[in-house]
Parts: structure tokens; C-alpha cells; sequence
């Protein structure tokens, strides 16, 4: 490794450098130099430096840049050093930390880079084997001094770093801790000069989904690989040596050699390729990236095909894939798609698409269910492969809002990246509200962001941020290791939530311009949540709107959970009728103690009056104090009051128990008064309220009573969701029956109404219809009346596998294939589950797979479950990325409940071994296991596993604990409660309280 000053004096004409880079820096005076005296000591030390200058010498020519053929290097010299994660080998006593008289300043111990250089370029050089899987490279950084400093310090991992160059290097070393490399330097490096930094390195491509790493796949019965990196959060740092954090943008120069039966892919089109005589290898490099963070570099090497399409902009789309998917057409769907989103957002924020190109790949196996890598967006294969023929509407609805989040990442991300990862939210809950707006581009029947956005992200997101154990959504990072903690729903459905509720505030037109001024600003740099909301603040200013947007949303940012606005009417015969009263507080779950019951925010609560016949126009109220009076439209006795009006707001809102009932009432005389957005709301509400003890358990149960008066898909999949919570919560339960026999009456009048869809494969499924709406409360009502125990149900589901297995000719509808293949096997014998397992085996498409797999936890054999468990972990017959959603599966299952929660405390270890560095899998498993423990007993044995394993498993645990006590509590405090509602004779349209 060695260093070069690529500026002979200081730069002329630079810009002035930002302070930011000089946080933290302190700069050691230079020592004078010592006067020796001419004797002995002279004649020594002369002797020294000639012996000093031969090996520099030596080295500089043995360790000088160079670009080596593929295979392992020959070990590194003496002066060589293994990176972070390994033992340094260094000269001497060189090899600690701190030498007698080293410097005090020691920029390596704290988390961060000290910020005293910054690089603007890397020429980056790698040679792939793809036969031994390792790959050797050469990285030359131009380099910008900000603050005199001796130190370079910058980040490595697993990479074995020799080092070149002809600059003096004091000393040099691995500091793991921090994964970061230091070069001491013999001199300073003097401010606004430019630098060239050259480093060597060889590493593995590893086999654990981070960084560069292999994956594999079978095409006819032979196994193939490809590598692919995976960069965010901090591990391009595993592949090569680099200034790791966000802020630290540069442009990219790749070029990659490799075996010429393999392509490569990059961020960039490829510049040229080179055809090498002597060994028959490939060179191709790639054009020069825009300046970007060093988590959005991207490579591949595969030998894939792809299909193409072009923009009228130019901008070339290409969908990389195994050959067979390609020539199926499985890629087709998301490259139609691409093209539109692309025109889509470019019209929308009003900013070109940045690159020439946008690749699509599509790799067999990935940590997340896709990543932005900027011109080479990277998707695991069940998120973007799409078989028309047995694809069900709610997995291709999946697919399609995959690919819409991470083309919206081409600008919030790419182009415009969050200074730290505190502000992660800024990127990723930007994507996942653009989820359902892109979608309602693509296909506006869909109704998305006024609809599904509640259930799927806000009902989802509030259950979460409903704990004491939540956290803000912008959150201090120190640690490395706290970054992945960042990467949660709260980033991720709270951001969008609050995306959502202050678009709404804001109004269409004006967000638009706050956004496109944000982007423009900000484009191939970096900003903080404080840029945006200057600019949303100055959008609104110029329409003579003087909200401090700022002000408002660092309530909702800087503080954790949300309120429960309680409106009630005014009770006082010293006020007219038409002033009500708002009381808001920190809605948690666990009442005891209400710790935090002094955060306030600032609440945009709509409010309107209705009757049985009509309802007024909403009325926007800020809400800033715990409460407040506030005067409104004449409020009789027999009318109303809604609030949050088509659940636009990031809260929960209670009424006093009169109004409760009021609203039951009209529910069941007329619904549709109530907008199918504030039906859907109040029941997650009244759900949620009574789970916290703020309402009686019977005002939700209540409430659902007018369910077979319900038309819409929203209020009956909002139902679903929080009655499968109650039924994991009661499903162990003697008493089950009253609660499983209450929901079947709800159901049934719909669900005979509804019917089953027509049989066999074809477009029976497919979501492109107009009536998806339809299709989707068909597939509610089958799910809850075969998931309830409803008889007729289950026969059609037995009879539909009958006929598959007698006639091997499935023909089950796709949209319901996931309900049917459930149902058949927990009520069939053992030959229908080995019969799904051959189809898992068999079958070629992805969505038909991850369907036939989750079949097979539906068991009620114990001996089956244990099976799969053994097989999931022990052998290659269950892909990686799954085998967390088999253990979840099983758990979810009340027959296999006791057995995955043992399996996953018995294959802990492991299991943090193989998934505990990838964002969202840890906690998806730990959560996925745990929500549904119930009891004393299994509330001590998690308690127990705390204690002793719970090492590395971040924030899931400690929030798995307070779900499970809640449950418990839950148990204690109100089933008695809740059975004893359902055991009385029901009056539908009464009140009982």
C-alpha cells in the first residue's frame, strides 16, 4: 500500500472546504528536528539509512501497483498486513496500537472516519475466479486533504492487504474493532492538496450473502454460480478498501477480468472489453460513475441472458436472468413496468433518470428482497419473476411494489443520499410511500395509497411503534453494529406514514414543488431530514402558507410512538353544542406504568358530524396541547363525530362510549355514510383500544357485527388482520370454539355469496383485471372461512387437492392455490404432504414454490413438522433465504407452536451465525417465533433465553419480550372479559356494555 501526491503544490483555485469534514480533527504540530553530533552515532545512523533506503526500495518495486492473474498470491511480504477481522503481521514491534512517543491523537478508536481526507475517485481493478472463489484487485483512491494529518485511516474487512508504493510509511495496521486500516505516515499531508492512495488486495467471495459473495442455481441438472455484492449497509468494505460511510462520495472507475464463459455487470454500461490471447480471459471496463456512496457500487459476474427495452428518453433497460426464466418470459412483466416507472418518476419530481442504463438483475439467492444499487438494481427471484400461468394477484401486487420502491430509490438514495444512517428513513420511507403512489400510476383501480396503504402499512407499522420498547424514527448511530437496527418498519412504514400524513397536509402541488427543489439541491450529494423540510417549508411559504414544517414533524421524528386522540362531546351546560373536546396522549400497549405520557406532538386531526343520513365536510384542527376545546358544526345528541378523517394521520383515535355507540349503529344501518378508509380505520381502532384496556373488549366485537353488510375489500381485510392476531392469542384456549364460531357467523353470508372462482390455471388470477377489488374480498372470505373451520370450505379445499393428486392436472385458481394447498394438507393424511413436497421439488416457478413450502408447516403432524425443520437447516432441499420463513410458519402453526419455539432456542447459535449480520432476518426470525407466546410458562422460558443466549440479536428481543408480556397481560386481564361478551345472546344492533 502506498501513497502518492498527485499535487505538486497546494490547490489552486479549489473550492473552500466544508466543516463538516473537519469535525473532531485535531492535527499534531510537527517536531523539530534533532542536532547529532558528528561522531560515532553519525556513522550509525548513516549506516541505518542506507540499510533503510535499500528495503523501501525493495518493497517498492516487490509491492508496487500491479494487476495479477487469477489464482492465490504468493504470501505477502514482510511489511504485509492482513486487514480488520484478521491478525496484523507487522515489521517489529510495530504490530501494537501505540509505539513510545506515538501521537495522542488516535483517529481509529472512535466509530467514525475522522474526516481529515476525503476521496474523489477510485480506480478499482478485480480479477474474479469464479473456479476457487476468490477474486485479487488493486485500488488507486484520489484522495483530498481537508486537515494536516499523518494518519490515513479508511475501512477494510476480511481482505488481505499487502502494500506498494514509494511515500515513507511509518507504520501501518489492522484495528478490527472499528474495522478500519491505518497508515501512519513518516510526514503530514498538507491541506487542499490531492493525493493518490494505492492499495493491494486478495479475499474470498464468501458464501453468506454480504459484501461480494456466490450464489448458485441448476440449469439442466447442472449446477451453475454466479457473485454479486451486497454493500449496504458497511460492507463494501468486505471487498475492497474504501472510505465506508455515506457522506464520503466519489465517483468509481471498475474494471473486472474474468473467465470468458461469464458476463459482467456494473453500475455503468461496459466502455470496452478486452479478449486477453495469452490466458483466454475477459477484461471489461466500465464507464466512470456519477458521484455516488460507496454502498451503491455494484457488481456481478454470471453467465445469465437478459431481455431489453428502451425509454424514449434513451435510457437502455435490460432484465438479467438464469436462461430458462428469460426464455419463459418470467422477466417480462417487471421490464414493462421499469419503462413506465422510470417515465413516471422523471415526471413526478420533475429530475431526469441519471444513468444510461438501468439493469434488472435477478439472482437465486439475496439477503433482502432486493437492492437499489444505482444502475444495477439487484432483486432475489421470487420478487421479480413472474409466471403468468400460476402466479396468484396478490403475489404479482408484491412484485410490483418491490420494483417500485427500489426504481424510486434511483433519486431518493442514489441521487440524493441521508448524510448518516440516522436518518435512513429519509431514503426508505420516501420508497415505500412512492410504493403505492407508483403503483396507482401503473394501475389507478388499485386505489392503493388510499386504501391498502392502511392496512398493509399504517394498521402494520402502529402495532410496533405501539410498544415502550419502540424508538424514534431518526435515531442516534455510533456503533457499527447499531446501524442494522436502523433498518426496521419503524424506518421503513412509519417513515411513509409520515410521508403520507404530510403530503396530505401539505397538498399535492405543493409537496411536488417541496421535493423537486429538494432533489435539485441536493442531487450527487448528501442531505439531512432538516434540508427537506426547509424545502417543503419554503413551498409552502410561497403560496403564503407560514407552516415550519420543520417544527411540526421533528415532534413526530425526534420522539418515538404516536398519540391516541380521544374526541368527546362537550358535556358542560356553560358551552354551546357545538364545541367538543380533544385530549391527546402516548398510546402504549402496556398501560402500567404510562412512562412517557408527557410527549405532545402536533396533530393535524380532521374532524366531521354525521347522522344517519349524512356526514359534513372534514375540518382540519392542529392539536398542540395535551387539551384542547375546539368549536366545530352543531353536535346533536344523535349525531357523531369521526376523526382522522380517511385515515390520513399517523394516530389512533377513541371517543367517549356514547359516540362509540352511535358509530356502531350506524355501521350496521348504513355504512357506506362512512368512507370505506374511516370503516377500515375504526376497526383496527376499536381492536387496538381494547387490546391497550382504553375501550370494553366488546365495543370492537360489537362493531364487527355489521360485517355482512360489508361490500369492500379494505374494512374486511382489516378485520382479517386484527382477528388472526385475537385468534394466535386464543387458539390454545379451551373456550376457542365461541370465538371461532363468532367470526364464521360474520362470515358466512358473504362468503356464500362470494363463491370460489372459476377453476383452472389461466387469467383467472391475474391482477391486471379491473375487478381486483372483487377478486381480493373473494380471497379474504375463503381465507377466513377455511382458516375458521367453516365445514364447506374445507371440503371444496379437499376436494380441489383430490383431484390435483388423482389427475396430476392442478387445477386450483392461482389466487387461492396458497389457502387450498394450507388447508388440504392440515386436514389430509400423510400422502398429501409428501405429495406437496415433490411439488416443491418440481416445480420451476418461484411464486408456486414459496407457496407449496409454506403448505407444507400447515400440518398437523407433529412428526412432519419436525421433519421439515431438521430438513430446512441440515440440508441444501430448502433454499437459505427461506428457511426463517419455515421456522415461522411451523410457529404460527398452534400444532407446531411449541416446536419451533424449542428448534429455535436449540439452533440459536447457528441460526445467528448464518443470519445475524443481515438486516431484517434476525429480527424477523426472533419476532416471527415469539409474537404468539401466551403463557406464564413460555413468557419465563423467553425470559430465561434472554438471559443466556440473547447476545447479538439488537432491539428484537427486548421488544419480543414486551409483545409476549402484553399477550400474558392480555390473558389475564380481559379474556375473561372478551369470553364472556361472546357467550351471551347476541343483539347485533345493540350496545351491551
Amino acid at each position: 500500500m502506498g501513497l502518492n501526491d498527485s499535487s505538486p503544490g497546494a490547490m489552486r483555485n479549489g473550492r473552500g472546504l466544508s466543516d463538516q469534514w473537519a469535525e473532531s480533527v485535531v492535527v499534531r504540530p510537527r517536531t523539530t528536528e534533532r542536532h547529532i553530533t558528528v561522531h560515532k552515532k553519525l556513522v550509525l545512523g548513516f549506516a541505518l539509512s542506507i540499510l533503510t533506503l535499500i528495503i523501501v526500495t525493495a518493497v517498492a518495486v516487490v509491492l508496487s501497483v500491479r494487476y495479477e492473474e487469477c489464482g492465490t498470491r504468493d504470501g505477502p511480504p514482510e511489511v504485509g498486513s492482513r486487514a480488520a477481522g484478521g491478525s496484523a503481521r507487522l515489521n517489529g514491534s510495530r504490530d501494537r496500537a501505540t509505539d513510545r512517543g506515538e501521537e495522542e491523537v488516535q483517529p481509529w478508536r472512535t466509530s467514525r472516519l475522522p474526516g481529515t481526507l476525503r476521496p474523489r475517485h477510485y480506480e478499482l481493478r478485480l480479477a474474479v475466479c469464479m473456479d476457487n472463489f476468490t477474486f485479487s484487485g488493486d485500488v488507486s483512491i484520489e484522495i483530498e486533504c481537508v486537515n494536516a494529518t499523518r494518519f490515513i485511516v479508511l475501512h477494510t474487512d476480511r481482505l488481505e492487504v499487502l502494500r506498494g508504493g514509494v511515500m515513507r510509511i511509518h507504520r501501518h495496521f489492522a484495528f478490527p474493532l472499528n474495522q478500519m486500516y491505518v497508515v501512519v505516515l513518516h510526514r503530514e499531508l498538507k491541506p487542499m492538496r490531492l493525493y493518490r492512495l494505492n492499495i493491494s488486495f486478495d479475499a474470498a467471495i464468501e458464501d453468506e450473502l454480504l459484501g461480494f459473495f456466490r450464489s448458485s442455481y441448476t440449469l439442466h441438472r447442472e449446477k451453475r454460480y454466479l457473485a454479486v455484492t451486497q454493500f449496504s449497509p458497511i460492507h463494501a468494505r468486505k471487498a475492497f478498501p474504501c472510505f465506508d460511510e455515506p457522506i464520503y462520495k466519489a465517483t468509481f472507475s471498475l474494471t473486472l477480468r474474468h473467465d470468458p464463459q461469464y458476463l459482467s455487470l456494473s453500475n455503468m454500461p461496459v466502455e470496452s472489453s478486452v479478449l486477453t490471447e495469452e490466458d483466454g480471459w475477459v477484461t471489461d471496463r466500465f464507464s466512470r460513475t456519477p458521484r455516488m456512496s460507496t454502498y451503491y457500487l455494484a457488481w456481478a459476474v454470471c453467465n445469465f441472458t437478459y431481455r431489453e427495452t428502451q425509454t424514449d428518453s434513451g435510457v437502455t433497460i435490460r432484465l438479467y436472468a438464469r436462461p430458462d426464466a428469460i426464455s419463459s418470459g418470467a422477466g417480462d412483466y417487471a421490464l414493462h413496468i421499469t419503462k413506465r416507472l422510470l417515465g413516471f418518476y422523471q415526471d413526478y419530481f420533475q429530475v431526469q433518470y441519471s444513468l444510461p442504463k438501468l439493469d434488472l438483475l435477478a439472482v437465486p439467492k439475496h439477503p433482502y428482497a432486493a437492492m437499489e444499487n444505482w444502475g444495477l438494481n439487484v432483486f432475489v427471484e421470487q420478487k421479480i419473476l413472474l409466471d403468468a400461468e400460476v402466479s396468484s394477484s396478490s403475489y404479482q401486487m408484491e412484485l410490483t411494489m418491490v420494483v417500485v420502491h427500489e426504481i424510486c430509490h434511483q433519486w431518493f438514495g442514489d441521487l440524493v443520499t441521508p448524510v448518516w444512517w440516522e436518518d435512513v428513513w429519509l431514503k426508505e420511507g420516501f420508497a415505500h410511500f412512492f410504493e403505492y403512489v407508483g403503483t396507482d400510476f401503473l394501475f389507478p383501480k388499485w386505489n392503493m395509497e388510499k386504501q391498502r396503504f392502511l392496512t398493509d402499512v399504517l394498521h402494520e407499522v402502529m402495532l410496533l411503534d405501539g410498544l415502550s420498547s419502540s424508538h424514534p424514527i431518526s435515531q442516534e448511530v455510533q456503533q457499527a453494529t447499531d446501524i442494522d437496527r436502523v433498518f426496521d418498519w419503524i424506518a421503513y412504514k412509519k417513515g411513509a406514514a409520515l410521508i403520507r400524513m404530510l403530503a396530505n397536509v401539505m397538498g399535492q402541488p405543493l409537496f411536488q414543488k417541496g421535493l423537486n427543489d429538494y432533489l435539485l439541491s441536493h442531487m450527487y450529494s448528501n442531505a439531512a431530514r432538516d434540508d427537506l423540510w426547509n424545502k417543503l417549508s419554503q413551498a409552502m411559504r410561497s403560496e403564503g402558507r407560514d407552516i415550519d414544517i420543520g417544527e411540526m414533524m421533528d415532534r413526530w421524528t425526534l420522539q418515538m410512538g404516536y398519540p391516541v386522540v380521544t374526541i368527546s362531546k362537550n358535556q358542560s351546560e356553560q358551552l354551546p353544542t357545538h364545541y367538543i373536546i380533544v385530549n391527546q396522549e402516548h398510546f402504549l400497549y402496556g398501560q402500567d406504568p404510562r412512562s412517557n405520557n408527557s410527549l405532545q406532538w402536533q396533530v393535524p386531526l380532521t374532524v366531521a358530524v354525521g347522522n344517519a343520513s349524512m356526514i359534513s365536510t372534514e375540518k382540519l384542527i392542529w392539536i398542540n396541547n395535551k387539551t384542547e376545546m375546539h368549536r366545530i358544526g352543531e353536535v346533536h345528541e344523535n349525531t357523531w363525530l369521526l376523526g382522522n378523517i380517511n385515515q390520513t394521520g399517523y394516530f389512533r383515535v377513541n371517543y367517549d362510549l356514547q359516540n362509540w355507540k352511535l358509530l356502531i349503529q350506524q355501521l350496521h344501518s348504513n355504512p357506506q355514510i362512512i368512507s370505506i378508509g374511516n370503516r377500515a380505520g375504526l376497526i383496527d381502532d376499536a381492536f387496538n383500544l381494547a387490546r391497550a384496556g382504553y375501550i370494553p373488549q366488546n365495543i370492537p366485537l360489537q362493531l364487527i357485527g355489521y360485517l355482512p353488510e360489508e361490500s369492500s375489500f379494505l374494512p374486511w381485510h382489516a378485520a382479517s388482520r386484527v382477528l388472526y392476531q385475537l385468534d394466535k392469542l386464543l387458539d390454545r384456549t379451551d373456550e376457542y370454539s365461541l370465538f371461532s364460531d363468532y367470526v364464521l357467523k360474520q362470515v358466512a353470508s358473504r362468503y356464500h355469496q362470494m363463491g370460489w372462482p372459476s377453476p383452472g390455471p389461466g387469467n383467472e388470477g391475474n391482477i391486471l383485471q379491473a375487478s381486483y377489488q372483487t377478486e381480493e374480498l373473494q380471497r379474504e372470505l375463503i381465507m377466513l372461512a377455511c382458516s375458521f373451520g367453516n365445514k364447506q370450505c374445507h371440503r371444496q379445499a379437499v376436494a380441489y387437492i383430490s383431484d390435483w393428486i388423482s389427475s396430476n392436472k392442478n387445477r386450483i385458481p392461482p389466487n387461492i392455490r396458497d389457502i387450498v394447498y394450507c388447508t388440504g394438507v392440515s386436514l389430509m393424511d400423510e400422502d398429501v404432504w409428501e405429495f406437496i413436497w415433490m411439488k416443491f421439488h418440481s416445480s420451476g416457478a418461484v411464486s408456486e414454490k414459496k407457496i407449496l413450502l409454506e403448505a407444507l408447516t400447515c400440518s398437523d403432524n407433529t412428526f412432519l413438522l419436525n421433519r421439515l425443520l431438521n430438513l430446512s437447516l441440515s440440508s441444501d432441499l430448502v433454499p437459505e433465504q427461506d428457511v426463517i420463513d419455515v421456522i415461522i410458519h411451523v410457529g404460527r402453526n398452534p400444532q407446531g407452536r411449541d416446536l419451533a419455539w424449542k428448534y429455535f432456542r436449540e439452533k440459536w447459535d447457528i441460526l445467528n451465525a448464518r443470519y445475524g449480520e443481515a438486516l431484517f432476518m434476525n429480527s424477523k426470525l426472533i419476532g416471527g417465533v415469539t409474537e404468539f407466546l401466551n403463557t406464564e410458562k413460555e413468557l419465563n422460558e423467553l425470559k430465561e433465553f434472554i438471559q443466556n443466549s440473547g447476545v447479538g440479536a439488537g432491539p428484537a428481543l427486548p421488544r419480543a419480550l414486551e409483545i409476549v408480556e402484553g399477550n400474558v397481560r392480555w390473558h389475564r386481564l380481559h379474556r375473561r372479559q372478551f369470553y364472556q361478551w361472546l357467550r351471551k345472546p347476541q343483539n347485533s344492533n345493540g350496545f351491551n356494555g
